[in-house]
């Protein structure tokens, strides 16, 4: 296996950074899209409602691989050349968004609706008030299911292998092709995957056990 690493370092390594790029990348638009999702799903007006419940039910209840092969073969043959690392990370950033939407969601709807009122009446516009007192609670208490999102959205680029996307997954399955190795390429791929998810995870715990004490 260590003869494999060093043999295949640089590869490895490439498609590490790529992982991490499309990772990082996926993280905060998704969280972004998935917070704002949230909200237009309790939004009082029926249309905005309808279409974010639609957005988030339909996203949710189809395979990320779908999604990423869309934007890969589909995308590109009708609209706009993307690449594989384009294709792979928006199908990610769209997929987790939908989950996401539901966690922030339902943080939200564990905040007191007397928070809310508390917010308007002292002036604050609605906006505001989600900004600067509902969604800073929500997070704290969405902090678990929340960091379970982020973890599996790392495992989950590695869909980008389907699509040419050049991160881990698929240097890992080019060396394994090459080299017929395939336990021990598997393995070390599996390696560099605990070391992103791993301190993810631990990352989580700490922000959960800090947020339930200052809470």
């Amino acid at each position: 296996m260590l003869t494999l690493f060093q043999e295949y370092s640089g590869m490895f390594f490439e498609g590490f950074k790529f992982t991490i790029y499309s990772s990082i990348i996926a993280l905060f638009f998704s969280l972004i899209i998935g917070t704002l999702m949230a909200i237009l799903q309790l939004s009082s007006n029926r249309l905005i409602k309808f279409l974010a419940q639609a957005y988030v039910e339909f996203f949710r209840n189809i395979p990320l691989l779908i999604i990423a092969m869309f934007f890969f073969v589909v995308v590109p043959l009708y609209w706009v050349q993307i690449d594989g690392f384009q294709a792979g990370t928006i199908g990610l950033i769209i997929y987790t968004s939908a989950f996401i939407a539901e966690t922030v969601r339902s943080g939200i709807q564990t905040v007191p609706k007397g928070q809310t009122e508390a917010g308007l009446s002292q002036g604050l516009t609605y906006s505001q008030t989600m900004r600067y007192i509902v969604l800073p609670q929500a997070f704290k208490i969405v902090v678990p299911p929340l960091g379970n999102q982020f973890i599996n959205l790392v495992k989950n680029s590695s869909v980008l292998a389907m699509v040419a996307g050049l991160d881990l997954m698929y240097q890992g399955d080019l060396i394994a092709s090459t080299t017929f190795n395939t336990f021990d390429t598997y393995i070390i791929v599996a390696l560099f995957y605990l070391v992103l998810t791993l301190p993810l995870s631990y990352l989580m715990n700490h922000l959960e056990k800090k947020w339930a004490i200052t809470g």
